[in-house]
């Protein structure tokens, strides 16, 4: 497997291996003891699944509060995304940076998302499908999201507002100055050891 433990601690960017013969490919895309060996214990308890019809379509930058957060396991199973994670962690030594990864169904790739992050993406393809497991419950009076486009947080997404096609709600996301964090860093389960 390769391996690769991305500038925001906790976060790990892995691509399972495959096996392809003339048929196609098998690949055992989640394994917890595998996970555990790279410091990653959490519980998933949820499979979520997104479809967006539309190449430049942005989802994010969501979270949910304590006691809902949540930690994430991301994978693309259709298309092609940029992944951004944006670390909300106060006391975390990449507090307000972020990190990119380029997920796709060709690629294969996967990210671990820990609690206290900020997650988003955009799609790079029509008919993008992101499959990505949680370790706590949908919560939605917890639920929030963050301008993904605020020029704070210096993300270069590769798309313009005007081009983006966004929900209201992340159309109307807080400003990195307004959000007030509720997250800390070593705080949450699902954190990983560097």
């Amino acid at each position: 497997m390769q391996i690769e433990r991305l500038a925001i601690p906790g976060v790990v960017q892995f691509t399972p291996p495959r096996f392809g013969d003339h048929r196609g490919y098998f690949s055992v895309t989640y394994n917890r003891d595998e996970l555990a060996a790279l410091g990653i214990h959490s519980d998933f308890c949820q499979d979520n699944q997104s479809w967006s019809a539309a190449a430049g379509t942005v989802r994010g930058l969501h979270f949910q509060r304590p006691p809902a957060e949540q930690a994430k396991l991301v994978r693309v199973v259709q298309g092609r995304v940029i992944d951004v994670i944006v670390d909300a962690r106060l006391g975390s030594p990449s507090f307000g940076l972020h990190t990119k990864s380029e997920l796709s169904a060709q690629n294969g790739t996967q990210v671990f998302v820990p609690r206290g992050c900020l997650h988003g993406f955009v799609t790079l393809e029509a008919d993008t499908i992101v499959q990505y497991k949680v370790d706590n419950d949908y919560a939605p009076g917890l639920d929030g999201s963050l301008a993904w486009d605020d020029p704070e947080l210096g993300i270069d997404w590769g798309i313009e507002r005007s081009a983006a096609t966004l929900s209201e709600k992340d159309a109307n996301g807080l400003s990195w100055a307004q959000f007030e964090t509720p997250f800390r860093f070593g705080a949450q389960s699902g954190d990983v050891a560097r």
